[in-house]
């Protein structure tokens, strides 16, 4: 069930194969997305006409499947149990189907998805269109409404593991497999940088949470949950007529809606509208949940100040790369949140 709209799940079939999931493909070749930093494979497979994007998931080509311990691919637990279905009418994933039986092992997925780049937001430092950022808001607060106090129970991510990403044991697992992946050797020397530049306290709070998540978590589970896509960047966003295009479903699980303003913040920096400031985001996603019937007075203050802080847990090093302004915004907000631990 899905919070209190008691929205029940259909469960989807999940193809015996990659060849029976690309039955009647005509062509395939390579696929190299613009903005992938993972070591997943991908093809452009084409039935008829109509190009498709074929994605490969296994815990040996993605940082974030190593660092969440997700060895047997939570995406296709989530596509059997027909939770994708459950996201509102705006937000468009693209998914048409999966199977299973891949990597080494067998245990990694296939997942096939209507090829949606052309409708994805430009990369670089080209800002988001006025109009498309607040739909990007306002299509967040819907899909945490329609998804409001869902509990996770059929195993996907661990609530608290959104927040060990870049964690020690997270960093140290794949410095010892020789660094398979860039971003996790650049997030080590971010943060060194961050240990350097960050006020004694505020550092030594953020390297003990990178340690053990716990007291973290526990203080977010006080508050409401959703259900989280978990990866609002712009890598991943896009639009199309009213529509949110939202790719890239691997993070998912329970957990605050607020993480997914504090990631969309963290990582967008650069892509939010002019005049649109951290504050102005924040309040007009406050906005946004009330809109879609949501009541944010009981709870609001203290799931924001926490994932706020949750969200220098998880790219602290990536601000220490950055500005003094950027890195000292979220530092206050890290200082806040620390004083509702």
């Amino acid at each position: 069930m899905i919070g209190s709209m008691q929205t029940t799940l259909q469960p989807r079939p999940l193809a015996g194969s990659v060849d029976e999931l690309l039955d009647g493909a005509i062509r395939r070749e390579p696929f190299h997305p613009a903005d992938s930093r993972s070591g997943s494979h991908f093809e452009r497979v084409w039935f008829g006409d109509e190009p498709m994007i074929l994605k490969y998931l296994h815990v040996d080509d993605d940082f974030a499947m190593r660092a969440t311990g997700d060895v047997e691919c939570r995406s296709i637990r989530a596509w059997v149990a027909g939770l994708y279905d459950v996201t509102p009418s705006v937000i468009d994933h693209g998914i048409v189907g999966m199977s299973g039986g891949v990597g080494r092992d067998g245990l990694g997925a296939a997942i096939l998805m209507r090829d949606l780049s052309t409708a994805l937001a430009a990369l670089g430092d080209v800002a988001f269109g006025e109009q498309q950022h607040l739909d990007f808001l306002d299509h967040l607060a819907a899909m945490s409404a329609a998804t409001w106090g869902w509990q996770d129970d059929i195993g996907l991510m661990p609530y608290g593991a959104r927040w060990e990403f870049f964690g020690h044991a997270a960093i140290d697992g794949d410095r010892a497999l020789g660094w398979p992946e860039r971003v996790p050797q650049i997030a080590d020397e971010g943060w060194l940088r961050f240990a350097e530049r960050t006020p004694g306290t505020v550092a030594a709070a953020i390297d003990a949470l990178r340690y053990d998540v716990t007291p973290l978590a526990a203080a977010l589970a006080t508050t409401p949950s959703c259900f989280l896509h978990g990866d609002w960047k712009a890598g991943n966003l896009g639009s199309t007529a009213e529509r949110t295009v939202l790719i890239d479903w691997v993070y998912l699980g329970a957990g605050p809606a607020c993480h997914e303003l504090g990631w969309y913040l963290a990582l967008n920096r650069a892509k939010l509208p002019a005049g649109h400031t951290k504050e102005r985001v924040i309040a007009d996603f406050r906005t946004a949940l009330e809109r879609h019937g949501i009541a944010t007075e009981a709870w609001w203050d203290r799931q924001l100040s926490l994932a706020m802080l949750g969200a220098v847990v998880q790219f602290g090093w990536e601000k220490a790369l950055g500005d003094e302004d950027e890195l000292g915004w979220w530092c206050d907000r890290a200082a806040e949140g620390l004083g509702r631990l």
